[in-house]
C-alpha cells in the first residue's frame, strides 16, 4: 500500500479541500459504523440492556482517550508545518516520536483504567440492570487502546503529509473485520462458543489491533522514517512540542468527554429506556456530524502546511471554502436526520420505548449540526497554526459554562425533564460558535507562537 504525499502549499484551495476530505468524510463515516456495529448487533439481538451497556461504556472511553486524541491532532499540527517548511529531519523526530508516545501513554491508561473501571462505571450512576453487563463490555473494550492509540497516531501522521486515503483504505479493512467477526464471537461458530457482549468486545479488538498493524507497517515500508540517524532518536525537544500543541487538544477533549459523561449521568436518572434511546441517537448524531468533522481535519492540515510555508494568505481562502463545504453537507444531513428520525433509529433497536425516546433526541440535537460544522471549520484554523489553549478555553466556556449548567437546571428544575438535557446542546454549539468566530475576526490566533517557527528558533 503506497502512501499518497500531497502538497497544499500550491494549487486551488477549493480542490485541496474537496479531493482531501472526501476520503475523511468515508474515513470518519468508517469510524463510527465501526463502533455502531456493536450497538447494532447487541441492540438487535441482545436486548435494550445490552445495548445500553455499550452505550454507557463510550463516554468513558471517550474520557480515557483525550489525552491521546490531544497528541494525534499535535502530531499532524507539527507533521503538516514541518512538511510545508521542507524539514525533513524534525518531521522525522516528530514521527519517531509521537509512535513511542502512543505505545507509553496506551500502556498506562489501560493499566488504570483497569484499576478503576468500576468506580468509573459507579461515576456516571449506571442502572444496576445494566452494571454487570457494562463492566464485562467496558473491561475488554480497555485492552484495545494499545492499538487503537498506535493507529490513531499512525494516520495522524499520514494526514500532515496530505494522504487521507490510505488511512480510510486501512480503516475499511478493519471495519469489514469487525463485521464479520462480530455475529463469530457474539452468537458462537464453530470452535468458538456464544459470548454474547462480551463477543461484540473481543471482535472490536482484534479489529483495532488488525488496523493498528497495517497503518504502523505501511509507515514503516513506504521508508517515512527511513532517513536514519538522528531522525530517530528520542529527544526532549519533540517531546516538548506534543505535549506543548497536543495537550491543551487532550484537556479539551477530556473535559468534552467528561461534560458527555455528566450528561450521561443526567440522562441515566430517567431509566434504562431513556439510556438506550440517547445510545441509539447519538450513534446517529455522530454519522450525521460526519462531513463536518472530516471538513475541519482537513482544514488543519491544509492550514498547517501553509503556515509552515510562510504562506498565511491562503489560511482566509480555506476559511471561506471550508464553511461553504461543511456547512451546506450538514444542512442537507439535518433534513434527513428530521425526516427519516424513526427509521435511523430503528435500526439500532426494535424496542418502540427506546425509539420513541431516540427520535425526541434527535429533534433537538439535529438542530446544531450546522453549528458545528463551521466550529470543527475554525477550530481546524486554529489547530493549524498550533494555537490550541484558545480552543480548550472556548470549549469549557461552551460546555461547562453554559450546556452542562443549563441541562441540569432544565431537567432537573423545570417540567422538562430529560428534554432540558436535549435543549441544552444545541444552545451549548450556538455559544461555541459566537466565541469561536470572534476569536477568529480579532486575528490574535495570528499572534500566538507557530510550532514549527519556535522549533526552528531553539535549534
Amino acid at each position: 500500500m503506497k502512501i499518497e504525499i500531497n502538497d497544499f502549499t500550491e494549487g486551488k484551495i477549493v480542490s485541496h479541500l474537496i479531493l482531501f476530505s472526501f476520503p475523511l468524510i468515508w474515513g470518519n463515516f468508517l469510524q463510527v459504523f465501526y463502533n455502531a456495529v456493536d450497538s447494532f448487533w447487541v441492540g438487535k439481538f441482545l436486548g435494550p440492556r445490552a445495548l445500553a451497556a455499550v452505550s454507557v461504556s463510550f463516554p468513558l472511553i471517550f474520557a480515557l482517550v483525550s489525552l491521546m486524541m490531544g497528541i494525534s491532532s499535535a502530531t499532524t499540527t507539527l507533521v503538516s508545518q514541518y512538511f510545508g517548511a521542507k524539514k525533513d529531519e524534525d518531521l522525522n523526530k516528530t514521527i519517531f516520536s509521537s509512535l513511542f508516545l502512543s505505545v507509553a501513554i496506551g500502556v498506562l491508561i489501560t493499566i488504570l483504567g483497569m484499576i478503576f473501571k468500576r468506580s468509573l462505571l459507579n461515576i456516571v450512576n449506571v442502572p444496576w440492570d445494566v452494571f454487570s453487563l457494562a463492566d464485562v463490555y467496558f473491561s475488554i473494550c480497555l485492552l484495545g487502546f494499545i492499538p487503537s492509540f498506535l493507529y490513531n497516531i499512525a494516520s495522524a501522521v499520514l494526514m500532515g503529509l496530505g494522504d487521507s486515503r490510505t488511512p480510510v483504505k486501512i480503516l475499511g479493512y478493519s471495519t469489514l473485520l469487525n463485521i464479520v467477526l462480530d455475529p463469530v464471537f457474539i452468537f458462537g461458530l464453530g470452535p468458538i462458543p456464544p459470548m454474547g457482549i462480551k463477543g461484540a468486545a473481543i471482535a472490536t479488538v482484534i479489529s483495532q489491533a488488525f488496523s493498528a498493524f497495517l497503518c504502523v507497517s505501511c509507515i514503516i515500508k513506504e521508508k517515512v522514517l527511513g532517513l536514519g540517524g538522528d531522525s530517530k532518536v528520542l529527544t526532549f525537544r519533540e517531546i516538548k512540542l506534543l505535549f506543548r500543541v497536543g495537550l491543551p487538544v487532550g484537556v479539551q477533549n477530556l473535559l468534552i468527554s467528561l461534560g458527555h459523561v455528566f450528561l450521561n449521568a443526567l440522562v441515566n436518572l430517567f431509566g434504562s429506556s431513556v439510556t438506550a434511546g440517547f445510545g441509539a441517537g447519538v450513534r446517529v448524531g455522530s454519522f450525521a456530524i460526519l462531513p463536518a468533522m472530516s471538513v475541519g481535519i482537513a482544514v488543519a492540515s491544509l492550514v498547517g502546511q501553509n503556515i509552515g510555508a510562510g504562506k498565511e494568505k491562503r489560511v482566509r481562502e480555506v476559511v471561506i471554502w471550508g464553511s461553504i463545504l461543511g456547512g451546506g453537507i450538514s444542512f442537507c444531513v439535518t433534513v434527513v436526520a428530521l425526516t427519516f428520525s424513526s427509521e435511523l433509529i430503528s435500526l439500532f433497536t426494535t424496542d418502540q420505548k427506546v425509539i420513541e425516546e431516540g427520535v425526541t433526541f434527535l429533534k433537538y440535537d439535529a438542530l446544531g449540526y450546522v453549528l458545528f460544522a463551521i466550529i470543527f471549520v475554525l477550530g481546524g484554523v486554529f489547530r493549524g497554526a498550533g494555537d490550541t489553549l484558545a480552543v480548550m478555553v472556548m470549549t469549557i466556556i461552551s460546555m461547562w459554562g453554559v450546556r452542562i449548567p443549563l441541562a441540569a437546571y432544565l431537567s432537573l428544575k423545570t417540567s422538562m425533564g430529560v428534554e432540558g438535557v436535549w435543549m441544552a446542546m444545541p444552545l451549548g454549539a450556538l455559544t461555541g460558535l459566537i466565541l469561536q468566530f470572534l476569536y477568529y475576526k480579532l486575528g490574535l490566533w495570528r499572534k500566538r507562537v507557530i510550532a514549527v517557527r519556535s522549533y526552528g528558533k531553539e535549534s
